[in-house]
């Protein structure tokens, strides 16, 4: 019989293609209340269906599955699904046809979301709202354009062909990586700019976005010390003050992974938890430590309040294929391939496959 546990604030990875009996335990502890999956988790569409239709069978209401699915180096299931483009390649197109590169966008989100709706997974982590300044290592194409104007009308289309195939959206990093050089995986980027400089480009498609269906918002591991000396993602300032009051964003929050460099000098595990609730996250991010998720699960005291539980019930998907093959035999998909298979060159560069 399905458990009864409510979610909880918590969202964990698994090691391998199914789950072990010590993985089925940790995915129903009570501060658990979604899973991240990786390329180490995937095999073949048929595989992560029953993957995702185990986990969501552990308990009800069931866990939020969840991926970071954008495109280009950033997709984690390929043998089986559509490659996707860089989104930069939907950016190219918009410096000569802002129309086609808005109307591919929408195509591009509905195959992603179709494809992983079809299997089972609930939300992927998309798009990216990082304005490319030509300095950011770790954002480079992940970004749709240089020109705030560019990324907010793509990413619209975007977020049109996630709802489209039963998806809600994401956006990140907030307030946006992509000024710094520094990869917060691996080292605390800091942005030296004014907060009015960075109101007037990187928080302009976040504004856009979060007046037009913006389900959810992961900020970034970057400290702007013009506007506080804590790192986005534990900063009151940022996600109470200008996230919450200022634009009015009323959707989900959720941390970006607390085991990355730029989050570790915060503290431990549960300090940084703590830290990232209190400034306004609704969820945390635990990957590729299952140490650190354990340490966390164990020394956690936190109840999720209620308008975090109704704003997880906001971003679970909806609807969608029983199948991929079933998918395959849907007109709109088909088409939609079709144009997306079309977008400019593929990324040459190694998927990240953490």
């Amino acid at each position: 019989m399905t458990r009864s546990i409510p979610l909880g604030p918590v969202i964990v990875d698994i090691a391998g293609l199914a789950l072990t009996p010590e993985e089925r335990t940790r995915l129903q502890h009570p501060l658990v209340g979604g899973i991240i999956l990786f390329t180490r988790n995937y095999e073949s569409p048929e595989q992560l269906t029953g993957l995702t239709r185990e986990i969501h069978a552990l308990r009800q209401p069931p866990l939020l599955i969840t991926v970071d699915h954008e495109g280009g180096r950033v997709q984690r299931f390929r043998e089986g699904f559509t490659v996707l483009p860089p989104m930069r390649e939907l950016g190219v197109l918009w410096e000569s046809d802002h129309a086609a590169a808005k109307a591919l966008a929408q195509q591009t989100g509905y195959v992603l979301a179709a494809e992983l709706r079809a299997c089972g997974v609930d939300l992927s982590y998309t798009p990216v709202l990082d304005i490319d300044h030509g300095n950011s290592s770790v954002i480079g194409n992940r970004a749709f354009h240089h020109d705030p104007a560019a990324i907010t009308e793509l990413a619209l289309g975007l977020i049109h062909g996630l709802r489209d195939g039963g998806m809600s959206s994401v956006g990140k990093h907030f307030p946006g990586h992509g000024h710094v050089r520094a990869d917060s995986h691996h080292e605390m980027p800091v942005d030296p700019r004014a907060l009015s400089e960075i109101e007037r480009s990187d928080l302009v498609p976040f504004r856009r976005l979060i007046d037009n269906g913006l389900g959810a918002i992961m900020p970034a591991h970057v400290v702007y010390p013009d506007v506080d000396d804590k790192p986005a993602g534990f900063s009151k300032r940022w996600l109470g003050e200008i996230l919450r009051g200022r634009l009015g964003f009323d959707g989900m929050i959720f941390s970006d992974d607390l085991s990355m460099e730029g989050a570790r000098g915060v503290g431990s595990v549960v300090d940084r938890a703590k830290a990232a609730f209190t400034a306004g996250c609704d969820m945390v991010l635990v990957c590729n430590d299952p140490v650190a998720a354990e340490q966390l699960l164990a020394g956690l005291d936190y109840l999720m309040p209620a308008i975090s539980l109704a704003r997880i019930a906001r971003v679970h998907g909806r609807g969608g294929a029983e199948s991929l093959k079933k998918l395959h035999h849907d007109p709109r998909y088909v088409a939609a391939v079709k144009a997306v298979l079309q977008i400019g060159a593929r990324d040459g560069e190694l998927p990240l496959t953490r």
